[in-house]
C-alpha cells in the first residue's frame, strides 16, 4: 500500500505527549517509522537515549533541545538529528505546543537512564 490514510486521532497519549503513528510496521512500513509528536507546554523533558539515529522536523512551536550535554533551541522547520546512543530530551520551549514529525528507523529502541532499550508503542 503506498499511502497510508492519518489516523483521526492521536494513536498513543503519555504524560502531556500525544503521538500518532504515521508509518510503522503495524500500519506497512518495513525500514522506517515515522509519527507526529505534540507535546503541550510545560511537559518536562523525558532524557533518554536510542538505539538508532532518529531525525525530528519542528513542525509548529518551539523545540527545547538538549543533545549530549549542549541546549539549543529548534524553530518550525528546522531539523533536529540525534545520534544514536547520545542522551537527549526534547520539550516545548515557550508557551505553545511543539508539533514534531518524527522518523526512526525499523528496530530502533528508547532507552531510559535507569532501563533496558525498548521499542516505542508508537514505533511499532
Amino acid at each position: 500500500m503506498a499511502v497510508l490514510p492519518a489516523p483521526p486521532a492521536p494513536t498513543h497519549e503519555l504524560g502531556g505527549a500525544r503521538f500518532t503513528s504515521l508509518a510503522t510496521p503495524s500500519r506497512g512500513s518495513t525500514d522506517t517509522s515515522v509519527w507526529l509528536v505534540e507535546i503541550t507546554p510545560g511537559t518536562a523533558p523525558t532524557p533518554h537515549r536510542l538505539t538508532r539515529e532518529e531525525v525530528f522536523v519542528v513542525l509548529a512551536g518551539r523545540a527545547h533541545v538538549q543533545l549530549d550535554g549542549d541546549v539549543s533551541v529548534a524553530e518550525a522547520g528546522d531539523a533536529i538529528v540525534v545520534p544514536a546512543d547520545v542522551p537527549f530530551a526534547l520539550a516545548p520551549a515557550g508557551d505553545e505546543p511543539l508539533r514534531a514529525l518524527c522518523c526512526l528507523p525499523v528496530g530502533g529502541q528508547g532507552q531510559l537512564a535507569d532501563g533496558e532499550p525498548f521499542t516505542p508503542p508508537w514505533a511499532q
